[in-house]
């Protein structure tokens, strides 16, 4: 079976978004004060909670990321 390559091209955009998140929390973790991962974490959690997330696809951006956040609980 053939996937439609704006569906892989939508999947790999958010596949690259959540490695960019965990890669900006572990910056995070290292450095509580790094503004740059600060923006990153920040625009990545305004992302998977947009309209342009739902568009991409149909999974739903709120619970992927509170799985990526729980990644970083102790």
């Amino acid at each position: 079976m053939l996937i439609d390559p704006y569906v892989k091209l939508a999947n790999a955009i958010i596949i690259q978004a959540a490695k960019d998140y965990r890669n900006a929390r572990k910056k995070l973790k290292k450095n509580r004060k790094n503004e740059e991962a600060k923006l990153m974490v920040e625009d990545l959690e305004r992302f998977f909670r947009s309209d342009y997330f739902a568009a991409l696809s149909d999974l739903d951006g709120q619970a992927l990321l509170t799985k990526l956040e729980e990644e970083w609980l102790p």
